[in-house]
């Protein structure tokens, strides 16, 4: 019965078509917007932040092939996305998709499953824009941080170990997730115009550092190329993964957007195709400069820099990092606010997450409340943690995704936009099989609790509490099963 529940198209349409509305968001995006949306969210923690942990701790050199088998299984999931953000173009991403497919019960479960995409992600994008933060304040303005106030009380080492460290709360994790809850609080416009200008400056100093480090690659920090193995390869893809989560992102956005049909493939094609390149280049310049066990450090770029004796380059790059990752901490605390923005509207949450500030035409009260619950993770949780459960959320809301575009296609033969190629069932089948295959490798590294690894025992308990949440509350007031009992 709870499958039945399918939300009818020409509602969702209806809802999200009407600014006027009191539920409705404005429309002000387009393909240039969305672009620089992808790309802000995608560029940064994969770069900055996460090629450090991954090189030392699971792949070594071969680090520069998971960013390829990561970028494959996110190019199967974007042709995904871009075709069922065409043909339903409104807030809400995979839960929305999955409500006019698959029905009610599997879209709570996405939407439910999408906090550990955005909330935890950002928590993993403020700590690492930390690190470069302390790192700039230190080598320009020789101001010291002290270290209990510059992490977390544990963090993840090699293999999986939690060991102890001498912080107590990431101040700087805390303070940058309030500053990018009140600009989002103002409004989609301005965020959008603040996005595409640091973006330029980011993608600058990336091509500054493929630059500068080009002529300081050591071939011999190749070797071996594969230290921990096809596997340690494979679970560095899967921890890595989390840096393409941006043009999911995107979709987020189809309500606000001027033209979907046209614009949402754009942005979500484009700004992966772009990052992904870049990535490999960055990537294998990094291993090429530094010996990979040097590598588990909070700012790996910069600590290149530093390690071939360019301190001032260092200082630059820790500056377009911070800017770097300032712009996907605004794109995945947008995707948040949407997605339980879309939620409330469906009655599945309670109606504060859908109202609408009515100046500033944004979701406020939500914004407030996930900004304060994201500060708190970030300050108080180790990246290695939060990191992990962000990308077993992604990679699940990608299957649900790549199981309802071919429903989704059978169900409203009358939508268009734009259509995945081969048919409706080779590419969401490739984007299921490849996903769960980078799910099964989240294993490699990640730290054990009860015999069980961490991603996949954090998601299992949150996913109990996400039921409970829907069969305590969220069937009882959903506007889709009143409507059928009413009828």
């Amino acid at each position: 019965m709870l499958l039945q529940r399918v939300k009818p198209l020409e509602r969702l349409l209806a809802e999200g078509g009407d600014e006027s509305k009191s539920h409705s968001l404005k429309k002000t995006l387009g393909a240039g917007s969305l672009t620089a949306m992808g790309i802000g969210a995608i560029i940064g923690t994969g770069i900055f932040v996460l090629t450090g942990v991954a090189a030392a701790t699971r792949s070594g050199p071969s680090l520069t092939i998971s960013f390829i088998v990561a970028g494959i299984v996110s190019a199967f999931a974007a042709l995904c996305y871009s075709e069922v953000a065409t043909r339903i173009p409104i807030a809400g991403s995979a839960y929305t998709f999955a409500y006019a497919s698959v029905g009610e019960l599997i879209a709570w479960i996405i939407g439910w499953d999408l906090v550990l995409e955005y909330a935890l992600g950002a928590a993993t994008v403020s700590i690492g824009w930390s690190g470069y933060f302390v790192a700039f304040m230190k080598n320009v303005f020789h101001v010291v941080v002290p270290d209990a106030l510059q992490q977390s009380h544990w963090t993840v080492g090699a293999g999986g170990v939690i060991t102890q460290t001498n912080g107590i709360f990431n101040l700087p994790a805390f303070c940058i997730i309030l500053l990018i809850g009140a600009l989002l609080y103002r409004g989609t416009r301005e965020s959008a115009l603040f996005n595409n200008i640091i973006v330029t400056v980011k993608v600058l100093i990336v091509l500054f550092f493929i630059a500068l480090g080009f002529g300081h690659v050591n071939s011999g920090n190749w070797v071996p190329y594969f230290p921990f193995g096809v596997t340690g390869m494979l679970g560095g893809a899967a921890f890595i993964f989390f840096a393409y989560i941006g043009f999911d992102a995107v979709s987020t956005a189809a309500e606000e957007t001027k033209n979907p049909q046209r614009d949402l493939p754009i942005g979500i094609i484009g700004s992966l195709a772009i990052c992904t390149v870049l990535y490999i280049i960055v990537v294998a310049i990094l291993t090429g400069m530094v010996p990979y066990k040097l590598l588990n450090v909070a700012s790996p770029v910069a600590f290149a820099m530093d390690h071939v004796g360019m301190g001032w380059a260092s200082a630059i790059i820790s500056l377009g990092a911070i800017a770097g990752l300032t712009t996907v901490l605004l794109v995945m605390m947008y995707g948040q606010t949407r997605v339980f923005f879309a939620m409330s509207r469906d009655g599945l949450l309670p109606a504060v997450f859908s109202k609408v500030h009515p100046k500033f035409r944004t979701p406020g009260l939500s914004t407030v409340l996930f900004t304060i619950f994201i500060a708190l993770i970030a300050a108080f949780t180790p990246i290695g943690i939060v990191g992990a459960l962000t990308n077993m959320g992604t990679l699940v809301a990608f299957i649900l995704v790549s199981i309802a575009l071919p429903i989704i296609r059978k169900r409203y033969p009358q939508t268009t936009g734009f259509t995945v190629p081969f048919g409706p069932y080779l590419i969401p089948i490739l984007s299921g099989v490849t996903a769960f295959g980078l799910i099964i490798s989240l294993a490699f590294g990640s730290p054990l609790w009860f015999g069980i690894p961490s991603p996949w025992l954090g998601f299992i308990v949150w996913l109990a509490l996400g039921l409970i949440v829907y069969f305590g509350y969220s069937r009882k007031h959903s506007t889709v099963g009143k409507e059928e009992g009413a009828a």
